[in-house]
């Protein structure tokens, strides 16, 4: 009888031990590439988990998400014809587009690839054509930055690609509430895919969405942006449904192509469930002895038949 009422409390032990472990687990927030990130109730404000919220980074392409609140503010003609200038192309990072010069689209159409596919020369033309030109857009998302108390963040441009555009992790949140207003940004930025057809040239255009989570069955996003340049990292802020509420959340400056997905699982799924997944190990590259070496018909000494992969 006493053995069995030791063997019930030493279970018991085991079990409040055990929870504790995991509350303090939890506590610790799951494990992210991510060098800054904040995740808050949308409803609420509060903070879920934090980690260099405030440290001011590069921010890229969420710039975008500003350019397109100054743009909606200014009450422009969305069914206005752009076309993309010269001025448009990327001297500073070189980055390509299938939008080459000459090309002619609606504002609309530029918002949406700009908000959808990241196009930069979209987003350029945007501020080109705003009134006063890019100078003035610059001016307005600033106005606009302070005016929403986002006090570390400073923009010099409409697409992202300079290194000079950058906030920090807790005013991007602001950001993010403020850019889930606007019915067109919630609805572009959320867009999977979209063709586009260039009256110059007669071509159509496939453009895809730069997050592939809004393709993904376990998301409910309604607002989302990337970005990356090389001083940035790779970032994502979204508005999404977790755990049954609507959650901001802001990655920043994340290595590696798909980190910054796998950090938004892994928030995904310590706030659903409370279990902090592991990162992956990076796998180890399989060094090939002499039997491995291609022969001049593009085979193996083995035999075997090798595909040559392109880099990108």
């Amino acid at each position: 009888m006493k053995f069995r009422s030791r063997l019930l409390v030493f279970v018991q032990l085991f079990a409040v031990g055990a929870a504790l472990l995991a509350a303090a687990v939890r506590a610790q927030g799951p494990n992210l590439l991510s060098q800054a990130a904040l995740i808050l109730d949308a409803r609420s404000g509060e903070s879920i988990y934090a980690k260099n919220a405030n440290t001011i980074t590069p921010i890229a392409s969420i710039t975008k998400l500003m350019t397109a609140m100054v743009v909606l503010d200014a009450q422009q003609n969305l069914d206005q014809t752009l076309a993309v200038d010269v001025d448009d192309l990327d001297f500073l990072k070189a980055s390509r587009s299938r939008l080459s010069i000459g090309s002619e689209l609606t504002r609309r159409e530029m918002l949406r690839l700009a908000l959808m596919s990241s196009e930069n020369r979209a987003a350029s033309a945007l501020g080109r054509f705003y009134p006063g030109g890019l100078k003035e857009a610059v001016a307005a998302m600033n106005a606009k930055a302070h005016a929403l108390g986002m006090n570390n963040t400073r923009y010099v441009d409409t697409t992202g690609l300079s290194p000079e555009n950058v906030s920090t992790a807790r005013d991007l949140a602001l950001l993010v509430q403020a850019a889930q207003r606007y019915p067109l940004i919630r609805d572009y930025s959320t867009q999977p895919e979209e063709y586009v057809q260039i009256p110059t040239t007669g071509q159509t255009l496939h453009f895809n969405n730069s997050n592939a989570l809004v393709k993904s069955d376990g998301w409910q996003i309604m607002l989302q942006k990337t970005g990356f340049i090389r001083e940035a990292g790779r970032c994502v802020v979204m508005l999404a449904q977790i755990a049954q509420r609507p959650v901001v959340m802001v990655l920043l400056d994340s290595v590696g192509k798909f980190s910054r997905l796998g950090d938004a699982h892994r928030v995904k799924t310590w706030m659903e469930t409370g279990e902090v997944l592991a990162i992956p190990k990076p796998k180890a590259t399989v060094r090939k002895g002499k039997a491995g070496k291609l022969g001049k018909a593009g085979k193996t000494r083995a035999g075997k038949a090798v595909v040559k992969k392109r880099r990108r």
